[in-house]
């Protein structure tokens, strides 16, 4: 394809008008669900009590302590955790020119999970810090697993083998984490990390993964552009001069990155990655310096919405996050897989 071509075709297919317009609307929603999500669940505040809360904190006011010390830093991490499954979805997507792409179905969460249950068995006393990097190596490991056996075959990865060998992986290295949970005796430390959830999300964590995930995020935007021309096809984007291999190094460590800090916080949350980009898609085009942050905003939303249903619909019991979104995730995977799928 000459870059006249297209450059013609960008234009059919990029909508910046109504990408604002998402990404304004986004943002709203996302303040208006944030708000929500502080003021109810097992214990509702008013508005007014919220805000006093954040802006002239008194420790000795058990409504403040819990709006500050248990609610909000659980809405951010929510937040920060659905726009990052959001956007190495949206990477995935579109670096593989594979609709079905998301880190759950690809053995990336099913990795950091394993390796989280290595470090709990073998390393018990270990900090934050290192759970964080055995998540990533796990992330890392479970993605190069899957790319490797989807590679085996000599016609190449197709978005259907690429997804038969992600599952495979994952039910293998699940059975695994499983196997040690139970002979080392943690299967209530991994309990978590199997349902979802943001409940335990701490100042402290997000201290620590916030700065790295910021960086993967500026980094992700910074490739959008090349990853709408891998998109359109690798032909296609040595053509226009891309450095693809450079490219899709990048992307993968930015999607190794946001998969395995994000399960670090919120466990093995599948189908964010696969709902949202194909959502913003069909509003703002297939431009990925449009995708890539809208999937950031929209991810960000579904978690916080998802962690207020998991709240609210059974008090006080909670509902695991993962569960819930799940529930919309099996029904659309299985609409795209009856689809064939689709370039991206």
């Amino acid at each position: 394809m000459k870059q006249k071509e297209w450059m013609q075709e960008k234009k059919e297919t990029t909508r910046p008008l109504k990408g604002v317009v998402i990404l304004i609307m986004g943002t709203l929603l996302l303040f208006f669900s944030f708000a929500l999500s502080v003021s109810f669940g097992a214990a509702d505040f008013n508005v007014r009590t919220v805000w006093q809360a954040i802006l002239h904190f008194d420790p000795n006011i058990q409504s403040h302590q819990i709006i500050w010390e248990l609610r909000l830093p659980r809405m951010v991490g929510a937040a920060i955790v659905g726009g990052a499954f959001a956007v190495s979805g949206a990477l995935m997507q579109g670096m593989t020119r594979n609709p079905l792409a998301d880190s759950g179905l690809l053995g990336l969460n099913a990795g950091a999970v394993f390796m989280l249950a290595c470090c709990f068995a073998f390393f018990p006393d270990l900090s934050y810090m290192y759970v964080i990097l055995f998540s990533f190596l796990g992330a890392a490991l479970g993605a190069g697993i899957v790319y490797g056996v989807g590679s085996l075959s000599t016609n190449g990865l197709t978005p259907v083998r690429l997804v038969l060998a992600g599952a495979a992986v994952s039910a293998l290295l699940a059975a695994l984490s499983e196997g040690i949970a139970l002979y080392y005796e943690i299967g209530q430390d991994l309990a978590f990390w199997y349902a979802g959830g943001v409940s335990g999300t701490t100042w402290f964590q997000l201290k620590i993964i916030t700065p790295w995930l910021l960086l993967a995020l500026i980094g992700a935007v910074s490739l959008s552009r090349s990853i709408t021309l891998l998109s359109l096809g690798e032909e296609v984007a040595v053509g226009l001069g891309e450095k693809t291999a450079r490219v899709k190094l990048l992307a993968a460590f930015i999607i190794v990155i946001l998969a395995g800090m994000a399960v670090s916080v919120v466990g093995a949350v599948s189908f964010v990655g696969l709902i949202v980009p194909h959502i913003v898609r069909r509003f703002v085009g297939h431009d990925y310096r449009w995708i890539i942050p809208a999937s950031l905003i929209f991810g960000a939303l579904l978690v916080v919405l998802a962690d207020l249903a998991a709240r609210t619909l059974n008090p006080p019991y909670e509902t695991p996050v993962g569960a819930l979104i799940a529930l919309l995730g099996v029904p659309f995977f299985l609409y795209l897989a009856r689809k064939g799928g689709g370039v991206v």
